[in-house]
């Protein structure tokens, strides 16, 4: 059966909404180092990928009703923004581990550019950020996030518009257990940087008139990237071990 070609352009166009949304959120293709051209292109690409698979779950639900339309095209923006939201999150959760790992480690004033964004971060925190993103893109992690956006629409389709109530539940779900996660893999650093400030602080109350705090630096800064050589090796592993389940696997 040949469709019409209004249809099939408003089934590619609903496509590439839902693929453009998270292509625009998704942490390594939303960074402001890749140009805009290159988003534009993969996503036009990814969507053409998955509309000639996806045919018959995407032009049953086309209308061409200009309010009906509008609809399917915020509510299919919205179901792809929270695709990439998740996967953002965890990454997040990774970057605030990493700057309080820089924090306790005696890093937290050496600042440099971010990997992702514009602002500033710390050296330490850049370094397991870039790592982890290099991590995941040679794991093929954006393979699971296109495997998702198709399977969503087994879930969401087009004519079933999205439900803020079960967003927010899949985004606090995602925020409670990455923060948890991301604390528990972080937690030797804490465990150091509580454990070492608290013996600076004792040694500086028994001789007081001596600047322990400007002598101990250096040690507790050695010590810091000691633990970092030790531990960012399982960090990073754990990590993306728990990307799928945390993230496009729920």
């Amino acid at each position: 059966m040949t469709l019409p070609s209004e249809q099939l352009l408003l089934a590619a166009f609903l496509a590439f909404c839902r693929v453009g949304a998270c292509f625009m959120i998704m942490p390594g293709l939303s960074s402001v180092r890749v140009p805009l051209q290159v988003r534009l292109f993969v996503a036009i690409a990814a969507t053409f990928a998955i509309t000639v698979h996806l045919w018959d779950s995407l032009t049953p639900f086309v209308s061409r009703e200009p309010a009906v339309l509008v609809g399917m095209v915020v509510s299919e923006l919205l179901i792809g923004a929270l695709i990439g939201l998740v996967t953002r999150i965890y990454v997040l959760a990774l970057q605030f581990v990493g700057s309080t790992i820089a924090m306790v480690s005696g890093y937290g004033n050496m600042v440099t550019g971010a990997v992702e964004e514009n602002d500033a971060q710390a050296a330490i925190t850049n370094l397991i950020t870039f790592s982890a993103l290099m991590l995941l893109f040679i794991m093929n992690f954006h393979h699971d996030v296109i495997k998702a956006l198709v399977n969503s629409y087994r879930v969401a389709p087009p004519n079933l518009l999205f439900n803020p109530a079960s967003a927010l539940t899949d985004i606090a779900d995602t925020l409670g257990e990455s923060f948890m996660v991301m604390v528990q893999l972080g937690s030797p650093f804490i465990a150091y940087g509580i454990v070492v400030n608290l013996a600076v602080g004792l040694l500086n109350k028994l001789t007081p008139q001596i600047p322990i705090y400007f002598i101990s630096l250096p040690f507790v800064l050695v010590g810091g990237l000691l633990l970092m050589y030790l531990g960012i090796g399982p960090l990073l592993r754990l990590f993306a071990e728990g990307f799928v389940p945390m993230t496009v696997g729920r």
